[in-house]
């Protein structure tokens, strides 16, 4: 959290990945960027994490969307209520399971954040299962999605026209944990439903966008985002 804080300003909440990995595994950088840009920094460890037993677990993120993504809209309205953020100047942001979460607290509270920043995030579970048919963990994927109503009912990308805050994505093209495909079919639903979002596709690059260079790049894509659609 940034030094000085005496009234409610601008803040991020910022999912973890996995979905079961905990914050102290998560992107620590960016935290630190936010923070430094002015930004209150949550880092919800929401029902779906691990390091917290089996009934906290559940069946995992996905599986059990509502919780895990409730959790993370709980978060911001903590904030909210104890006079930390300005409900006008609330964003959330994260990297893979974190960039999905971030997309579907749209689904669950459309107007509870202003501002929504996903890095290589899952937008499509029906179409994360079918991307892993030609690996060798395709199994392990379809039993960790699972079947049912929650494949669809779990999925961004099919409610796109609940989108009310303006969304930015980010996603390598060599990204084989997380399809840039996901991405793209995120930025096609969002845009025909009308909606405010731009996709920075980076190329060459993985899940880690482990580039110093096209980091950077990105830190300053999000700045300018936030900047835009959190400022005063």
């Amino acid at each position: 959290m940034p030094s000085g804080l005496s009234e409610a300003g601008p803040a991020i909440v910022l999912p973890h990945g996995g979905p079961g990995s905990r914050d102290e595994w998560g992107f620590d950088w960016l935290v630190q960027f936010f923070a430094a840009r002015g930004y209150a920094v949550l880092q919800p460890n929401f029902r779906g994490s691990t390091g917290y037993g089996d009934a906290w677990f559940g069946r995992n993120g996905f599986q059990e969307w509502r919780t895990a993504v409730g959790d993370v809209n709980d978060a911001g309205r903590w904030l909210v209520s104890e006079g930390i953020a300005d409900p006008e100047q609330l964003g959330i942001a994260g990297w893979s399971y974190g960039g999905y979460a971030a997309l579907q607290s749209q689904v669950l509270d459309p107007d509870l954040y202003k501002a929504v920043v996903a890095i290589a995030p899952v937008t499509d579970l029906g179409m994360l299962v079918d991307e892993a048919r030609d690996y060798t963990n395709f199994q392990i994927v379809k039993r960790f999605i699972g079947e049912g109503p929650h494949v669809r009912e779990g999925s961004p990308a099919n409610f796109a026209d609940r989108f009310n805050a303006p969304v930015i994505l980010f996603h390598g093209t060599e990204d084989i944990n997380v399809r840039d495909s996901q991405s793209e079919r995120m930025e096609d639903r969002l845009k025909a439903a009308g909606a405010n979002v731009r996709y920075v596709q980076y190329k060459g690059l993985d899940h880690n966008l482990n580039d110093g260079r096209v980091r950077g790049n990105m830190l300053l894509e999000i700045d300018k985002f936030l900047g835009e659609h959190l400022g005063e």
